[in-house]
């Protein structure tokens, strides 16, 4: 992002309050991003971070009950479903609910198209690098975390690593060095 020159820097803060409300407004409409932060931090007051979490909880059931005849489209799905993930994580800033979601992601698939996803081939091998390293960039934001958290997630990590290492995504989980138990 290019810096400003000194000289307009000073002009923008010399022009009168209401030009500047007027700049302000018509540059914020421009980021979607921003706007949706500036909802969440001064409308909501930062208030509704839980109401957030099971709206994308929400859609990633809805999403994970679709019919996917192959791994690719599961992965389709989920690939969607962190796209969510990382918006929520740009707008709130919640380190928490990234892994929170990132793990009842990986999960609810499992849940619901373990078949698809059992074993590795051709078909899967996508799909299977991408559940591996998702589930590698959820545990090393797990292990940021104050580490009072950790018997949190425990039980559902747990779930998750037998399934990624007796799934498609074994081969990349031990390319990873992803461990096959985690504790607190």
């Amino acid at each position: 992002m290019p810096s400003l020159d000194p000289e307009l820097k000073k002009a923008i803060v010399r022009m009168p309050a209401g030009e500047k409300d007027k700049l302000l407004l018509r540059l914020i409409t421009k980021d979607p991003l921003l706007t949706e932060r500036l909802q969440f931090e001064l409308i909501e007051g930062s208030t509704t971070t839980n109401e957030r979490r099971d709206a994308i909880k929400q859609f990633i059931d809805r999403t994970a009950k679709l019919k996917q005849d192959s791994a690719g489209w599961v992965m389709m799905d989920m690939r969607t479903a962190s796209g969510y993930i990382s918006r929520h994580v740009k707008v709130t800033k919640d380190k928490y609910g990234d892994v929170e979601l990132s793990l009842y992601l990986l999960n609810t698939f499992y849940d619901h198209h373990m078949e698809t996803l059992r074993h590795y081939g051709s078909r899967t091998d996508k799909a299977a690098q991408y559940i591996a390293k998702r589930t590698e960039q959820m545990l090393k934001k797990l292990t940021k975390l104050d580490p009072d958290y950790f018997i949190e997630f425990e039980g559902d990590v747990n779930r998750l690593l037998p399934r990624v290492h007796n799934s498609c995504a074994a081969y990349y989980a031990r390319q990873l060095t992803i461990p096959q138990r985690w504790s607190a």
